[in-house]
């Protein structure tokens, strides 16, 4: 490990939906009718060292694969910074800039829905390689073919379509695709949740093999915390729109700190645990487009305090490596 590949400094944000016309008459006889805004991703600071798995982990429409994607460079924050090796992305010259955009790339969800089905692999693969010119056009089939081999997949699959294609060679070509402009930074967006579980062995160990042997860094999104457990060097635990608990892998698992992570560790499955019943978190996830004053969680905390519904808790470190927001740590 050295310094901080990506370092995220007070990233928020906000998708707003104007009002339309009769909203806007209504607002201006009196009417409290406002604009709607969803809170996706609010205040949110942590830094992912080279080299580094870090496993950001929360429920369905916490903002995860938002932040992945401003991370990505696909969305504008409302607010904060994003750095690379320490520059700020926004300030960089636009030239610069293009060239951080090919080392941060992102493998999205859906490998089939990702793909543009009139497009063959070849041309999937190698357009974004031939536009930035890292490749010379001469040079481009052996090119695919290197890729493609690292990836798993036979060179012959190039001039086939993705209809063609089972759901893990999809993932595969999709992992292709953002390793042919050689980035350094890889955002993995459940990028196996939509495969079967033998294939999710499968690709999870090319994940591994191609930090080895290219020596990636990966930000890995996932609500799994059984896949994260065994990919990730770090987990950070995230709440509609805030992080709540970022330690190392093995003390996340061993010794939670906030109660939403102990109730996330509650219900990953263990074979040792046969009798255990399964016990919900009480309540449902709060809307981001009205989210609760003070601690987020506050709603569906059983240990919550009069506090918790008032003041918004810092990130904060309880041991070495150890940050948890959460006010009974006081």
């Amino acid at each position: 490990m050295s310094a901080a590949l990506i370092t995220i400094e007070h990233i928020s944000k906000r998708f707003v939906k104007p009002l339309d016309l009769a909203g806007r008459i209504a607002a201006r006889l009196g009417s409290n009718i406002r604009d709607e805004v969803v809170h996706a991703v609010d205040e949110v600071s942590f830094s992912v060292d080279q080299g580094e798995v870090v496993g950001l982990v929360g429920e369905s429409g916490c903002g995860k694969s938002t932040l992945g994607r401003m991370v990505a460079g696909i969305l504008e924050p409302s607010q904060g910074l994003i750095r690379y090796r320490g520059a700020s992305i926004a300030d960089l010259a636009p030239s610069e800039a293009r060239r951080v955009a090919l080392k941060v790339q992102m493998i999205f969800q859906d490998p089939f829905a990702s793909l543009n089905p009139r497009m063959r692999v070849a041309d999937i693969v190698g357009e974004a390689p031939a536009v930035h010119r890292i490749v010379a056009r001469t040079d481009m089939d052996a090119y695919l073919d290197e890729v493609l081999a690292r990836v798993g997949l036979d060179a012959s699959y190039k001039r086939r379509y993705p209809h063609q294609f089972s759901g893990g060679q999809r993932a595969r070509i999709g992992i292709a695709r953002a390793l042919a402009v050689k980035p350094e930074f890889l955002v993995c967006d459940e990028a196996v949740a939509a495969l079967d579980v033998s294939i999710q062995a499968q690709i999870l160990n090319l994940f591994m093999d191609l930090r080895e042997s290219l020596a990636l860094t990966y930000l890995f999104i996932s609500h799994d915390l059984g896949v994260v457990e065994h990919l990730a060097d770090r987990v950070v635990i995230m709440y509609l729109g805030r992080i709540v608990e970022s330690a190392r892998t093995e003390e996340i698992f061993r010794a939670p700190n906030h109660p939403y992570t102990q109730a996330l560790l509650t219900q990953v499955p263990r074979l040792e645990a046969r009798r255990m019943s399964f016990q919900p978190i009480v309540g449902e996830i709060p809307s981001p487009l009205d989210p609760p004053p003070g601690c987020h969680f506050h709603p569906r905390c059983p240990h919550a305090l009069p506090r918790c519904r008032e003041v918004a808790p810092e990130l904060k470190e309880i041991a070495p490596g150890h940050a948890a927001a959460c006010h009974l740590n006081d």
